[in-house]
């Protein structure tokens, strides 16, 4: 089982690892990082009988002793506006490819004007963005290269919320998309008998050809399948409202292409 469980993680840790060393993250840095999550997840997911484990109880889960566990705890806590600040981005964007009353005559994405509130992009921010001022919206959607605005008028860049400009955005979406994932991996692991949704379709041994005509048929499928789940998603979400029984469900379905290049043994001959 350890080895397995070896094996496994260091697959998992492989593009971790590349996108660290890409950013010049050294394995003391990540290794101080890993010892903050370790006593983050100690705190949350290994107290006894409903209560947080103790720093003793945490020093013996974790392997970190019992001084280092403090002072990780005393540590500022990690503040996350990042998801909901998205989140808004994200609605907004989603609002404006779904909605015909900001679309064109040929059912697109129509470009909409800002300004006053009666203005179409202040509506659709109003509509679809909570309290967040449209220029808020406005200049983060800017920002990440998802719109372009010229003069009053402003246009959608791409299909969805895609922050091709922002490393910053991008890097909360990374983490963002790939907790999700592992969080699912995780729970199906558990044993729990209520296993989530997990499935995904690849072959290893596809032309070029293929590989080219499936990017664009697995991108325009995905696209129908999001627009639907988005549209009912939309009329069970209860927007700023508190929930009734205090408690937000997160709710979902990610998406993501399989690619990438097998190395052969003719390839190590060389």
């Amino acid at each position: 089982m350890a080895s397995s469980l070896q094996k496994a993680v260091t697959r998992v840790l492989s593009p971790l690892v590349r996108l660290l060393l890409r950013h010049g993250v050294s394995h003391g840095e990540f290794s101080s990082w890993a010892k903050q999550a370790y006593v983050n997840e100690a705190v949350r997911h290994f107290g006894i009988d409903g209560k947080p484990p103790s720093v003793s109880r945490m020093a013996v889960v974790t392997g970190i002793n019992r001084k280092e566990v403090k002072r990780l705890l005393e540590l500022p806590a990690d503040i996350e506006p990042s998801i909901g600040k998205h989140n808004r981005a994200l609605r907004v964007v989603t609002g404006w490819l779904q909605d015909s009353q900001f679309h064109d005559d040929r059912a697109e994405p129509a470009v909409l004007t800002y300004g006053d509130a009666n203005d179409t992009f202040n509506v659709l921010v109003k509509q679809y963005g909570g309290d967040v001022p449209a220029r808020a919206v406005l200049d983060e959607l800017i920002r990440v290269g998802t719109v372009k605005q010229e003069g009053s008028e402003v246009e959608l860049l791409t299909r969805g919320y895609v922050p091709h400009e922002s490393k910053e955005a991008m890097l909360d979406v990374f983490a963002t998309s790939a907790t999700d994932l592992l969080e699912t991996l995780d729970f199906n692991l558990s044993g729990d008998d209520n296993r989530r949704l997990q499935l995904s379709v690849a072959y290893d041994n596809v032309s070029d050809e293929g590989l080219e005509a499936f990017r664009i048929l697995g991108r325009d499928k995905a696209i129908v399948l999001l627009r639907e789940l988005d549209h009912w998603l939309k009329q069970h979400d209860q927007g700023d409202k508190p929930p009734g029984n205090g408690v937000r469900n997160r709710v979902g379905l990610g998406l993501y292409l399989i690619e990438g290049e097998i190395e052969t043994e003719t390839d190590h001959e060389k």
